[in-house]
């Protein structure tokens, strides 16, 4: 079973051990933004809540907010997205965002596993 999930909103969202979420945009939402510019990442120990945008991608047609599916504290960002961008089109490995430490991981029961998220992106 895999242990990438999906949001309507084109984030994906990895575990990490028992309760650390790793997140990025999907390809979806990279196509869609072109160029990118610049990462607004968010800062380390900070508190999110579910539904808020904790980082931003900026790219030469616009800006987009990167919203959480999880409450938590970041934990790290991937401040290698500071000085190159467009490495958030590589691998999840190199193209993560941010990792937060969830406090209710019951959060994640809404979100799409590949196939779901794949039927989701068709109807678009």
């Amino acid at each position: 079973m895999s242990s990438l999930k999906f949001t309507k909103d084109h984030e994906w969202l990895k575990i990490e051990g028992d309760d650390t979420a790793v997140l990025g945009i999907t390809d979806y939402a990279q196509n869609a933004l072109g160029d990118l510019v610049y990462v607004e990442l968010p800062s380390i120990g900070k508190g999110v809540k579910k539904g808020e945008h904790f980082a931003v991608v900026e790219s030469v047609k616009t800006a987009a907010e990167v919203y959480t599916p999880v409450t938590g504290e970041i934990v790290a960002v991937n401040d290698d997205l500071s000085t190159d961008p467009e490495l958030i089109k590589k691998s999840l490995e190199e193209g993560w965002i941010a990792k937060i430490k969830m406090t209710n991981a019951d959060e994640m029961a809404g979100l799409m596993d590949q196939a779901a998220y794949d039927a989701f992106v068709k109807t678009l």
